[in-house]
């Protein structure tokens, strides 16, 4: 009976109980869209993170100096590919794969099609150490590798880009710069990365080769090392190891800081996983904020409510109705009030994340149980700010109400 009360109130007054549910819905909204974007952005990052290689370490030579400015990382000269053969032949029981990388950009030219893209010179084994299927044709072999063939093989943009509709381009010979090289496979596509930088917009071809015939270097460096291991449970061992053996190459002394920089996935998942922890606070703050508010705006209507309705609530007192029936209608009336809110909040905010992730291609994951929290939590909120109001009607006198004009 005072459920049913308590709602035929909230029904008589639609405008005022919809605007009074507002606060609730923008706070539950904001805070499921939040959570179902970040998990979502933080799943595809660490996607993109597993998608590099599998039980990856990545060494860069020291970045060179302009003056008194560093460059980028992996600019230096300080590592070559006997350094990666190095690693590869002494580091056996930890090391699986070593593939040395040699960047250049330049441009490519078939027939009358001609596309600017990267040109990663990298070793044989690449495949394995990027879990990086070849969808055409195959990978160039270490015989190739080693006689500095001109062989390449290209990504599905580039594929794209130079030939035309159903045309086989494995066989086919392209110019990279102004050298002929045979097209040997083509890459699995792999799609944009979490940057937006396009992973098949580009061209793998024998370290060696790239080295020599368009980076021509005097050096023989290389800009990175990918090492993959057996297993990542070597992280550790396997990174001092590494670290003894490029600095008993370089003579480096005891004091002098090493000449290489060590990446490995393990430090990028934990700094993606910082990153979206410290915005999930964030955003969760400004949604809680949302939260209070519309709370503070339902306490503010029933308070209105019980002064306009101080007459009625004096006539059920004297009618029988008991405090403990007025203080439990009004409590319900600002609980059905934010449930309400709340549920219209989760739509709202499960279409926003949908839309959002549409229009920006995010992936968005929603999470059963954060919907059930935030709606329980709007329940909390109407319980919590309905009180007050619902104690002090409680307290009336009958007399004095019946008597108010």
């Amino acid at each position: 009976m005072v459920f049913k009360v308590a709602v035929l109130a909230i029904l008589r007054n639609k405008t005022r109980s919809l605007l009074t549910c507002l606060g609730i819905i923008v706070g539950i909204a904001a805070v499921i869209a939040v959570l179902a974007i970040g998990k979502g952005a933080s799943t595809m990052m660490l996607n993109e993170i597993s998608s590099i290689g599998s039980n990856l370490v990545m060494v860069y030579p020291d970045r060179d100096r302009q003056g008194a400015v560093r460059t980028g990382m992996g600019s230096g000269q300080t590592m070559t590919a006997a350094d990666a053969e190095a690693v590869k032949r002494e580091l056996g029981h930890l090391v699986k794969y070593v593939s040395p990388a040699v960047n250049a950009s330049t441009q490519l030219i078939r027939q009358n099609h001609n596309w600017n893209c990267r040109v990663s010179g990298v070793g044989c084994d690449m495949p394995e150490v990027r879990n990086w299927q070849v969808a055409e044709g195959r990978f160039f072999t270490e015989a190739e590798q080693r006689g500095y063939s001109r062989v390449c093989v290209i990504g599905a943009t580039v594929k794209a880009k130079l030939f035309e509709g159903e045309e086989d381009p494995v066989g086919q010979v392209i110019r990279i710069g102004a050298m002929p090289f045979k097209v040997v496979g083509v890459l699995a596509a792999k799609g944009a990365n979490g940057w937006g930088l396009d992973q098949d917009d580009l061209v793998m071809a024998p370290y060696t080769t790239v080295g020599r015939v368009l980076v021509r270097s005097k050096f023989k460096s290389i800009n990175m090392m990918n090492v993959s291991l057996h297993d990542m449970k070597d992280l550790e061992e396997a990174k001092r190891e590494i670290t003894a053996l490029l600095r008993q190459r370089h003579k480096l002394p005891g004091y002098q800081d090493d000449d290489f920089e060590m990446r490995d996935t393990t430090e990028l998942m934990a700094t993606m996983g910082s990153v979206y922890s410290l915005m999930t606070v964030l955003l969760t703050a400004v949604a809680a904020i949302s939260l209070l508010v519309g709370g503070i705006g339902i306490m503010n209507i029933m308070l209105v409510s019980v002064t306009e309705r101080i007459k009625e609530i004096g006539l059920r007192m004297a009618i029988g109705a008991t405090p403990f029936m007025i203080l439990s209608q009004f409590i319900i009336e600002s609980v059905v009030l934010s449930t309400v809110g709340g549920a219209m909040g989760v739509a709202v905010g499960v279409a926003a994340a949908e839309v959002i992730g549409e229009i920006n291609h995010w992936p968005i994951t929603i999470e059963v149980a954060s919907t059930v929290y935030a709606f329980l939590f709007s329940a909390f909120v109407g319980m919590f700010f309905g009180f007050y109001p619902a104690y002090r009607a409680s307290k009336l006198n009958p007399i004095d109400c019946l008597r108010y004009e």
